[in-house]
C-alpha cells in the first residue's frame, strides 16, 4: 500500500505544504483550497506581484 500525500495550504500566506502549521509564518494550514500556482521568480512575475507573494514557491489561489 502506498502512503498518499495530503497537500495543505496556509490559511495566512496561502504557501502549499504538507505540514499542519506553515513553515514560512508558522500560521494554521487547511486541506480546503483549490487551484495551484507555481512562482519560480517573484521579482518578474505579474502574478507574483498581484498576489503579493514575496517568495518563490507553490501557492494556493483560493483558501477555505
Amino acid at each position: 500500500m502506498v502512503a498518499r500525500i495530503v497537500l495543505r495550504a496556509c490559511k495566512a500566506c496561502n504557501f502549499i505544504t504538507e505540514d499542519e502549521v506553515c513553515p514560512r509564518c508558522g500560521s494554521p494550514t487547511t486541506k480546503e483550497w483549490q487551484g495551484m500556482v507555481a512562482i519560480a521568480d517573484w521579482e518578474k512575475s505579474e502574478i507574483a506581484h498581484k498576489m503579493g507573494i514575496k517568495t518563490n514557491g507553490r501557492f494556493a489561489l483560493k483558501v477555505r
